[in-house]
């Protein structure tokens, strides 16, 4: 948690001598484009850091259920000397469900009627609220997580705005910040990984087609859910990087 402090304060310092430079602000600098998502001060003039996380690996087990990340994660947003994020981009992957809905439903004959590969169930983790600051310990990020197959309704979700999957991620270990030689502005997060095993799962709702429930039960069932604190875990392998917004969008002209 020190080291994550110390590089935001240096990274804060940082960009208060950038912003001294900083007006209107213009186009993405050539050579910053992965920080094309990061919102500017068009969108709020007190913006000072762009934070680029990506998450290629790990897992979410929320009850009886274990799922792997396989599709990455990302999440870009800017923040200001308050530390509260704007976001610019929440891609939330698509992760295969081990089992698929057989394994959500215990609904051994859908096998009979349906081909296996309508079978599978995609989950897909959308923001349920606003992240805190990634740069301070621990980063609090409300989820929820759409249960995505035909046979579902649209409207299948495991946690919601109003009642979210809620976690408070810590580094273990934390990551390797090392300025970029190439890129002035820019701190590279390398081999961090971030963990909770402390948050609540709500049930799932909204599953069922027909609107009678009946899914809902069998997938709560199935999984566990609800599922309290302690029986739950997110790991979340991360690289990424940190960006003074006056380095991203250099003051010389109207921003995109």
């Amino acid at each position: 948690m020190r080291t994550v402090k110390r590089a935001a304060a240096l990274t804060f310092a940082l960009v208060a001598f950038l912003a001294m430079a900083s007006g209107a602000m213009a186009a993405t600098a050539p050579g910053y484009e992965e920080f094309d998502d990061c919102p500017g001060t068009d969108v709020d003039p007190t913006l000072q850091i762009c934070v680029v996380s990506i998450v290629p690996d790990g897992h979410l087990k929320m009850g009886t259920k274990n799922t792997p990340i396989t599709d990455p994660i990302e999440l870009v947003g800017s923040l200001g000397p308050s530390g509260q994020m704007v976001v610019g981009k929440f891609d939330g992957g698509r992760q295969k469900v081990p089992g698929g809905l057989v394994g959500l439903t215990g609904l051994d004959w859908l096998t009979w009627i349906y081909p296996l590969s309508l079978l599978n169930v995609y989950a897909e983790a959308e923001l349920a609220g606003t992240p805190g600051n990634p740069l301070v310990v621990p980063f609090p990020l409300p989820l929820k997580v759409k249960l995505d197959n035909p046979l579902l309704a649209p409207t299948c979700y495991i946690g919601s705005d109003s009642n979210p999957i809620q976690l408070n991620l810590i580094g273990s270990p934390e990551p390797t910040l090392t300025p970029d030689p190439n890129l002035p502005g820019v701190i590279r997060l390398t081999d961090g990984v971030l963990t909770d095993h402390t948050f609540s799962v709500p049930a799932a709702s909204g599953c069922d087609l027909l609107g009678l429930g009946l899914i809902d039960v069998l997938v709560n069932a199935q999984a566990g859910l609800p599922s309290p604190s302690g029986n739950n875990e997110a790991v979340q392998e991360v690289h990424g990087a940190l960006a003074a917004l006056p380095a991203i969008y250099p003051p010389d002209g109207t921003e995109q």
